[in-house]
């Protein structure tokens, strides 16, 4: 899975990123050949009644689509048998080594950019309808054979009161059958409609695209406890009115000029990007190990073992800060480097040499559950 001139088709990561990335779609034979898959369809249903993962339920009774939301137990599957259904879990990274390995394979996309590898099965007949995603993604196949007909039409006319994006007016444009290792990248609000053709299971691996509303609102939020306005309003040369019930324009200036002094620059965004982009989503939580090592322990360990970042961890960087699962924190030059290193690759091998201040760094993540001893058992 190293090999990128397999994974995009004798395309180089330039040609790809040029012609393709968010531009046009591409089917890509045996992108990672040999590849069958990472987990079999009962131990992805096992995962979906896990606790704390998001998994959804499609069915199609009397024709029509149907959403479930986790958490299921494992009867809920079992009355469909060989039904039109569909499970698809997501952050199946958060929960399985190799499939966190997988993700590295595309690494000439950003960090950033990752959402998650969400992972679906279906026996045959089974899908989600037409519809259209507002984000990148690979799709690659495991398990079977699934059909693709895709579609770039400007008609975007969903179905009314489906639980389901599921797009009314759907014109296949060009149709494939994808076995496994074959794959296919969609850029955004590309049409798109997968139907199993016999037991399948695809691998979604999903680049975000937050809209600037939600960007805008979610800055306004971090700025909120990060500014301060001097002075409270005045009018010690107030004059009567003869409407009361207006808001007069010395007021409306005076609040005007007070707002004005909320002052933003390049690295306040840079900031809350690498907090908000690295912040966990609502059901995912960090255990701290339950016997801690003594700092120094820890750093006699990692100094033989190495480190790795916890598979649910999200961690970025930007002109000497590092974000990790939503906290910043400024770092030296020296100690940027070596932890951007660790953001890079998620795991730090060579540290024989371990200096003092990047182990203290490490050991209080450890505590916090963000990184383990190690690597982690594949």
């Amino acid at each position: 899975m190293k090999n990128l001139t397999t994974l995009l088709g004798n395309l180089s990561v330039d040609e790809f990123l040029r012609d393709y990335w968010q531009k046009k779609p591409l089917l890509i034979r045996q992108a990672v050949p040999n590849f069958t898959g990472l987990l079999n369809p009962q131990q992805l249903i096992d995962l979906a009644c896990s606790d704390d993962v998001q998994a959804r339920l499609v069915t199609q009774p009397k024709g029509k689509f149907a959403l479930q939301h986790s958490p299921f137990e494992v009867e809920d599957f079992q009355r469909f048998g060989k039904n039109k259904w569909t499970v698809l879990v997501q952050g199946v990274n958060h929960y399985l080594p190799e499939a966190a390995d997988l993700l590295k394979t595309f690494n000439f996309i950003p960090h950033a950019r990752l959402d998650d590898l969400m992972v679906s099965y279906a026996p045959k007949g089974g899908g989600v309808g037409p519809h259209f995603d507002s984000y990148d993604v690979f799709l690659l196949q495991g398990l079977g054979h699934r059909r693709w007909q895709i579609s770039t039409q400007a008609d975007k006319e969903l179905i009314a009161g489906a639980p389901l994006r599921i797009l009314k007016n759907f014109q296949v444009e060009q149709e494939w059958v994808l076995e496994a290792g074959d794959m296919l990248y969609l850029p955004p609000h590309c049409g798109h409609n997968g139907i199993a053709e016999d037991d399948c299971m695809t691998y979604s691996i999903g680049f975000r695209t937050p809209a600037y509303q939600e960007l805008a609102e979610q800055f306004l939020v971090y700025l909120q406890d990060r500014i301060t306005v001097e002075g409270v309003y005045a009018d010690p040369d107030l004059t009567t009115q003869s409407h009361p019930s207006e808001i007069g324009d010395a007021m409306l200036d005076q609040v005007a000029n007070a707002i004005a002094q909320v002052r933003w620059d390049k690295e306040d965004i840079a900031n809350f990007l690498g907090c908000y982009l690295s912040e966990p989503k609502s059901h995912i939580f960090f255990d701290a190990p339950e016997r801690p090592l003594t700092q120094g322990k820890f750093i006699a360990a990692i100094q033989k073992k190495g480190v790795e970042l916890d598979l649910k961890s999200q961690m970025l960087c930007q002109g000497g800060s590092v974000f990790i699962n939503g906290e910043a924190q400024q770092l030296s030059h020296t100690l940027y480097v070596q932890v951007r290193e660790l953001a890079d690759q998620r795991v730090l091998t060579e540290l024989a040499d371990c200096p003092e201040a990047l182990g203290i760094l490490l050991y209080e993540w450890y505590l916090d559950g963000y990184l383990v001893v190690g690597q982690i058992k594949r």
